[in-house]
C-alpha cells in the first residue's frame, strides 16, 4: 500500500524532513519512506510542496508506522499536524493537540485504531478522518 503522508508545522519543510528522518531510524520502516514534492495542477485550489510516500504492507508494519507518527508527534513542540492518506482517500489525521495529553494506555489504543485504518478496517473512536 502506497500512503501519502503530509505535516503542516509552524517551521514549513523541516517538519517532513525530520519525521522521515524519524520513521527511517526504525528497523521496519527504512527505506519505505521517502521525499515527493507534490506539485498542484494550474487552476486547482491547493498548495504544492513537500511530503512523504511510504510503502508498507499490512500488518506489522502499519502498525509500526502508526507507532512511530504517533510517537513522533508526541515529541514535537508547537502545533503539528500530520494527514497520512490512503490511495482511497481514507486515512487519518493527528495534532500535537489531540495526543499531548493522552497517558500510555490511550496512546496505545489511538495507535491501533490507526493502524486499523491503514490496513482498511474500520476503527471505533476519532482518529478516523
Amino acid at each position: 500500500m502506497h500512503l501519502t503522508i503530509t505535516v503542516e508545522s509552524p517551521n514549513g519543510r523541516g517538519g517532513t524532513d525530520d519525521l522521515r528522518r524519524w520513521l527511517g531510524e526504525h528497523h521496519e520502516l527504512r527505506g519505505r519512506v521517502s521525499r515527493q514534492t507534490r506539485v498542484t495542477t494550474p487552476g486547482t485550489m491547493g498548495a504544492s510542496g513537500d511530503a512523504l510516500l511510504a510503502v508498507l504492507e499490512p500488518g506489522g508494519v502499519a502498525a509500526a508506522f502508526a507507532g512511530a507518527v504517533v510517537a513522533w508527534i508526541r515529541a514535537r513542540r508547537g502545533t503539528q499536524t500530520v494527514t497520512v492518506t490512503r490511495p482511497d482517500g481514507s486515512g487519518f489525521t493527528v495534532t500535537t493537540t489531540q495526543v499531548g495529553g493522552l497517558d500510555a494506555r490511550q496512546v496505545a489504543e489511538l495507535t491501533r485504531q490507526l493502524a486499523a485504518t491503514l490496513d482498511g478496517a474500520t476503527p471505533s473512536g476519532p482518529a478516523r478522518s
